[in-house]
């Protein structure tokens, strides 16, 4: 499953309750439409440490990295290694 998927799939589970993702669009923002609350988003930042073994920092909390499906896969994809390149995930700026 690639990164946009399992975000999706987190997102329609833990917070749509399995109903309704097929009307979130990956650019809607999941603030404005009342997906998430700010708990919501502590949730993501576990789910993405955990999922994807970066480290999220507290200036990478942004609207920009956090409040869409599109800008979360873009952020992480942003945030991890490079293959081929023995990066580790890091905290890199996003």
């Amino acid at each position: 499953m690639d990164t946009e998927n399992r975000i999706r799939a987190f997102v329609v589970d833990n917070f749509l309750f399995g109903k309704g993702g097929d009307r979130l669009s990956s650019r809607d923002s999941l603030i404005a439409q009342g997906v998430i609350d700010s708990t919501g988003v502590l949730e993501l930042v576990s789910f993405v440490e955990l999922t994807f073994g970066i480290l999220v920092q507290d200036a990478d909390l942004t609207p920009d990295n956090f409040d869409s499906i599109a800008s979360l896969t873009r952020f992480v994809e942003r945030k991890l290694p490079v293959e081929g390149s023995g990066d580790a995930p890091d905290s890199r700026a996003a």
